[in-house]
């Protein structure tokens, strides 16, 4: 059997075929196949059934973990809310507390709840994004406008607090960069409100669209084993029937509080289809709402108080090694950090939710349609900093 290669977008290649049966090899990329990121997608093709496809990673490889071994543990909040630019916030969360259970520090109360708070709010921008991004790859072009007017009532409220509106450099070691603004605290909840009143239009204008089910139920069914056997994680695997999520089986911050462990729901499906993922993740951005809410309604009745602790001039960790892991928007996210002693890490190893997830492609796709594989690829809810690091 012959193979001809041949390329869509950058990956395209000239070539001159024969007439006769051949595997067709199609390069899908390296562009931007879902908007976020730079990914090539290497398929074999029988006609237009996909035999076998191999994602290609590394276009945007900035080797993050070796950077953190050249920087101090303030310094390495900024790169790390990078690797994934939709959960900023949530990834300067795993370094800092990382950093903290190395010391042995009880940050004030008040910084936990805002942490919760802002977390919850990080993880419904990052949702938003892939529920309008979603059907629009799938010709639905609509929903993405729904989506941005959401964002941007939330981003106002974010950077109104931190001054950065995609990388908010929020968190420090021992707390939050300072406390919030005067009145900030009600203009939160009516952004809330807001974001959530517009949450039907997707119920309707997607999941009650007969085109937009026709391409995704059973359509790219990822099983409990594979999600097992690759370490997928986040609504992905929740979709598949796969009951984890961090914030209730392993609370941090203020997740494990009775005010909240009454709210938090960790929403599954048993189909594991692409239809499935964007129903888990919908329902998962209501319920972030939820939470977020819960934790307005706690910060309402603290006393005014600290958000950090009074750190040293020069921040050393103890000699050891901790992991901490958070349930990250895009699935679980883990800092693995070894200290000798000095002002920056030995070894700081980041383990991304998108790196293990796209990796399930290569069961997703062998044996689908090519018309189907921009709908899997664009319920796998990935981005590709958060792959490439």
């Amino acid at each position: 059997m012959r193979e001809t290669t041949v390329g869509i977008g950058a990956g395209a290649e000239n070539f001159s075929g024969e007439p006769g049966t051949t595997d067709m090899v199609l390069n899908i990329g390296p562009q931007h196949p879902s908007t976020h990121g730079v990914l090539r997608l290497k398929l074999v093709l029988d006609g237009e059934r996909i035999v076998s496809a191999e994602p290609v990673i590394g276009y945007m490889h900035r080797g993050a973990e070796k950077l953190f071994e050249a920087r101090d543990y303030r310094q390495i909040i900024m790169l790390a809310n990078r690797h994934d630019w939709l959960s900023a916030f949530a990834n300067e969360l795993g370094v800092v507390l990382a950093v903290e259970r190395m010391l042995g520090m009880e940050v004030p109360e008040r910084a936990v709840w805002i942490r919760t708070m802002l977390a919850e709010l990080n993880r419904v921008l990052n949702h938003l994004m892939f529920l309008g991004s979603y059907p629009l790859e799938l010709g639905g072009i609509t929903p993405v406008f729904h989506a941005f007017h959401g964002r941007e009532e939330l981003q106002h409220v974010l950077e109104e607090a931190s001054g950065g509106r995609m990388h908010y450099m929020f968190n420090r070691v021992g707390g939050l960069k300072e406390d919030l603004p005067a009145g900030w605290l009600g203009r939160v909840r009516a952004a809330v409100a807001t974001v959530r009143s517009q949450l039907p239009v997707f119920e309707d204008l997607v999941l009650g669209n007969e085109i937009f089910r026709a391409r995704t139920a059973g359509v790219g069914v990822l099983s409990q084993e594979h999600v097992h056997a690759y370490g997928v994680s986040g609504p992905i695997a929740r979709a598949s029937g796969v009951d984890l999520d961090l914030r209730r089986d392993e609370p941090y911050l203020a997740y494990g509080s009775e005010e909240l462990r009454g709210v938090l729901t960790v929403v599954t499906r048993e189909e594991g289809d692409c239809l499935a993922r964007f129903e888990c993740l919908l329902e998962q951005t209501v319920n972030s709402l939820d939470l977020a809410d819960a934790c307005l309604d706690k910060l309402a009745t603290l006393a005014p108080g600290p958000v950090n602790l009074r750190l040293p001039k020069v921040l050393k960790a103890p000699e050891g090694a901790t992991y901490a892991w958070t349930e990250n928007p895009l699935g679980i996210n883990g800092y693995y950090l070894v200290s000798r002693g000095d002002k920056t890490p030995w070894r700081l190893k980041l383990r991304s939710a998108s790196y293990n997830n796209i990796q399930a492609l290569t069961e997703l796709l062998p044996g689908t349609l090519v018309a189907d594989m921009v709908a899997i690829l664009g319920s796998m809810f990935f981005v590709v900093g958060d792959i490439d690091k």
